[in-house]
């Protein structure tokens, strides 16, 4: 039931924002974009994609996990929305999702993963707007202390930083 409210919310939130967009759902990003999304998606607003700015991205809730990584010294907090949330925002259809970041690393998440772990499309890190410099401006966070199954190179290789795109396939 509260994944249901959570994407009533997300689709008043969404619908209740005035735009040309192609899908009524979606408004077209205002500023730079800094996420684009491919692939089985049935709600667009660029073309065959869906286009995000960071304040798109910031009007959705947000959540923080807190959590070590093996990137960064001691528990650090990551900020953004739940990637389920996102997925479900552009109509999500498919079984792995492809996330490429800026140097062009690829990883496939299956997308199973973005509900069964609650997994944040961070964009601030420890309170903070994260830089390219920092990992930034998006990184895939897992709450790697809250099973110790994430706590493992399977997940870690998932995790990518300073993402650009996802493809659903």
């Amino acid at each position: 039931m509260p994944s249901l409210i959570r994407a009533l919310s997300l689709l008043l939130l969404f619908a209740a924002c005035p735009s040309q967009a192609e899908s009524p759902l979606l408004a077209k990003p205002a500023g730079k974009v800094v996420l684009t999304i491919s692939g089985q998606i049935s709600n667009k607003n660029q073309g065959n994609d869906a286009a995000f700015d960071m304040a798109m991205l910031s009007r959705l809730p947000q959540h923080t996990i807190a959590t070590r990584t093996p990137w960064l010294p001691g528990v650090s907090r990551f900020t953004g929305p739940y990637l389920q949330d996102v997925l479900t925002l552009v109509g999500a259809k498919g079984r792995t999702l492809r996330a490429i970041a800026l140097n062009d690393y690829k990883t496939d998440i299956p997308l199973e993963d973005a509900a069964r772990y609650q997994v944040v499309l961070a964009w601030l890190l420890n309170g903070k707007p994260m830089s390219v410099r920092d990992k930034g401006p998006l990184f895939i966070v897992y709450p790697y202390d809250s099973q110790p199954a994430l706590r493992s190179e399977v997940f870690y290789s998932r995790s990518a930083w300073q993402l650009k795109s996802l493809q659903v396939e």
